[in-house]
């Protein structure tokens, strides 16, 4: 696909622009879960115990499903949206085919409701029709990009290996801490870990930084907290 003339480079209006947000957005995401997931279960473990094995064991574990599970997630969750979004252009082919002066007077009507004039509504209209009538129905009708569908593998693959990475370090963090100083020390390299994911998320998205930072730190505080809790009391109990 031709550049735009006159588009600058750090401009969003790139083809494959709609993959690499949705890769992006697995991805953050499933290192995002893979950070509080993985580090609820092994401060919850390592409440109740002070030995290794078991943490080890218990961190592998959550890291392995929660990356499965992920990408299970992902693949389902984005193959739903590519369905419809190829239903929604063999729609829109099968209306173009059938009655393309009706879609044409449809496509005027749409371009005079983004506040254009009747005459210049028209024009812009005609000049994409003779380009490429789908694209331009596409575009203004249903916002797809048909060149542009969403990759349900890219968003499975990029989900599993970011929770991977992100489960990997509250794992090494409680393994390689000496014991009276593993918990804190987690729960401080996780807060941080957060922090990043919650500025990237709200970076993609355009949010407020700040409070998606916020959000996501005290959840993951919270999170930590409850399991440590839990595993703490189970600890004394089994005492």
């Amino acid at each position: 696909m031709t550049e735009p003339s006159g588009a600058h480079a750090d401009e969003p209006h790139r083809q494959g622009l709609a993959q690499r947000l949705n890769g992006l957005r697995a991805g953050v995401l499933g290192a995002n879960d893979g950070i509080v997931s993985t580090a609820a279960v092994v401060v919850g473990v390592a409440g109740a115990t002070s030995e290794v094995g078991p943490v080890l064991v218990a961190g592998l574990a959550a890291l392995v499903g929660g990356a499965v599970s992920m990408a299970l997630g992902e693949y389902v969750s984005v193959s739903s949206q590519r369905d419809s979004e190829r239903a929604l252009i063999q729609e829109e082919r099968r209306e173009l085919a059938e009655d393309p002066d009706a879609e044409f007077a449809e496509l005027v009507g749409l371009y005079e409701a983004q506040g254009l004039t009747r005459d210049t509504a028209t024009r812009v209209a005609t000049e994409l029709t003779a380009s490429d009538a789908l694209k331009a129905h596409l575009s203004i009708e249903l916002n797809i990009d048909a060149d542009d569908v969403v990759s349900p593998w890219t968003a499975a693959l990029a989900s599993a290996v970011a929770f991977t990475i992100g489960a990997l370090l509250p794992l090494a963090t409680i393994l390689l801490a000496p014991v009276e100083v593993r918990v804190p020390l987690t729960f401080a390299a996780v807060l941080v870990a957060l922090a990043v994911t919650g500025y990237v998320a709200a970076w993609i998205g355009g949010a407020r930084r700040g409070r998606s930072i916020l959000r996501t730190v005290i959840g993951g505080a919270l999170a930590l907290g409850a399991t440590y809790l839990v595993g703490s009391l189970f600890g004394v109990a089994a005492g």
